[in-house]
């Protein structure tokens, strides 16, 4: 956290912060945490949360895990389709009960960011959250020191931070194997005989897996990444659950669905 009067500024954008600053006693200080009105209200629109390593033997069980693209192998969690709608996150902004709720999501409104043209790491607060409020009951400073909250918040940070590194160092490991190749996702409708392209995305190719030799193998395994990637693989058959729940939400055909997706 920052201790200068100039008011240093976050330049570019972070994904689903609405209005990051860097945390600082003097901007901050007077400021607390409240009830939002809508606590998963500032991620309603997003159609994938990014993951990490850890996380994957929890979200697997939830969302197809796919990466951004293979020039950025980024981690993703779907969690939506077609439109901005995170079909995992009610009217109410609720996220569905006893679905996994990906870390990027439970550290906001907190975050860190790395200095420009340096290698620190600074904290950021969305100030444009409706549960950061002047005065709010959960108090982020007292007498010019960091509440016990906001502590708590940032060790969280720091934390997802370290696997947020882990997690890139794997997929360029991925890349390494030739692991991570474009990808079709397909459905096969109820009473259908054949399969309906209904998504493109980046994954892991799972011929492409089956064809590593023994020695490669033995080498993911020695370095954790075997039960990772066969995790990954898992968590596509979710596909078909995300096709689901959309047709739930809009009160949708499968056919509708899929002809929806291939427009």
């Amino acid at each position: 956290m920052s201790e200068t009067q100039a008011g240093p500024q976050v330049t570019g954008k972070m994904f689903l912060f609405e209005r990051p600053e860097l945390l600082t006693k003097e901007q901050h200080g007077g400021l607390g945490l409240v009830a939002p009105e809508k606590r998963y209200g500032f991620c309603a629109d997003a159609r994938a949360i990014p993951l990490t390593v850890g996380e994957v033997p929890s979200a697997m069980k939830d969302y197809p895990i796919i990466f951004m693209s293979q020039e950025q192998p980024v981690m993703l969690a779907v969690t939506g389709l077609i439109d901005d709608v995170n079909l995992f996150v009610d009217e109410n902004g609720d996220w569905e009960e006893n679905r996994y709720v990906p870390a990027y999501v439970r550290r906001h409104p907190f975050g860190l960011a790395s200095e420009t043209g340096g290698e620190r790491m600074a904290v950021v607060l969305d100030r444009g959250f409706d549960g950061v409020a002047d005065g709010g009951e959960q108090a982020l400073f007292e007498n010019g020191e960091p509440t016990q909250v906001t502590q708590t918040a940032v060790e969280f940070c720091k934390k997802y931070e370290q696997d947020r590194q882990v997690t890139e160092e794997f997929a360029k490991r991925l890349l390494d194997f030739d692991l991570l190749r474009p990808q079709t996702g397909q459905y096969t409708p109820t009473g259908a005989s054949e399969p309906r392209s209904f998504a493109q995305y980046v994954g892991i190719d799972e011929e492409r897996f089956n064809a590593l030799s023994d020695e490669q193998i033995i080498e993911m395994r020695k370095n954790g990444m075997l039960p990772i990637v066969h995790a990954l693989l898992m968590s596509l058959g979710n596909w078909r659950l995300i096709l689901q729940r959309r047709a739930r939400r809009f009160n949708l055909t499968e056919d509708q669905i899929l002809n929806q997706v291939m427009n």
